[in-house]
């Protein structure tokens, strides 16, 4: 009499440790993906403050000033036609030639500034 017992398919310790490592893979990339996301969402900032500071540059040759609020600047018919918020940051009310234009709460945390 032959004993007939099938040896094909996995344990559940194979199995087991194939899951476990899956997870550690998945722990270590988690940290690389937010750290592009913050990198992702900094850059869309920098990128509509060198538009606002571009616009407010525009707006001050164009009328002779050095200060222009954002509602002059933004809008369907004004020189920035649309503004995306990328990380519900806050833009300044106002910019003055030659200031610095700091953005703030960045994802909630951080804040940017951009030298025109």
């Amino acid at each position: 009499m032959k004993n007939n017992q099938s040896t094909k398919g996995f344990t559940l310790v194979e199995i087991m440790i194939v899951v476990v490592i899956i997870g550690l893979l998945a722990a270590m990339a988690i940290p690389a993906f937010q750290k592009v996301r913050q990198s992702s969402q900094d850059k869309a900032v920098l990128n509509n403050a060198r538009q606002l500071a571009a616009a407010a540059d525009q707006y001050f040759l164009e009328n002779g000033v050095s200060s222009v609020t954002q509602g002059s600047l933004v809008g369907s018919t004004n020189y920035v036609k649309a503004l995306n918020l990328v990380a519900n940051e806050t833009y300044p009310d106002s910019f003055t030639q030659g200031i610095t234009i700091t953005v703030s709460g960045v994802a909630g945390q951080r804040t940017i500034t951009y030298s025109p």
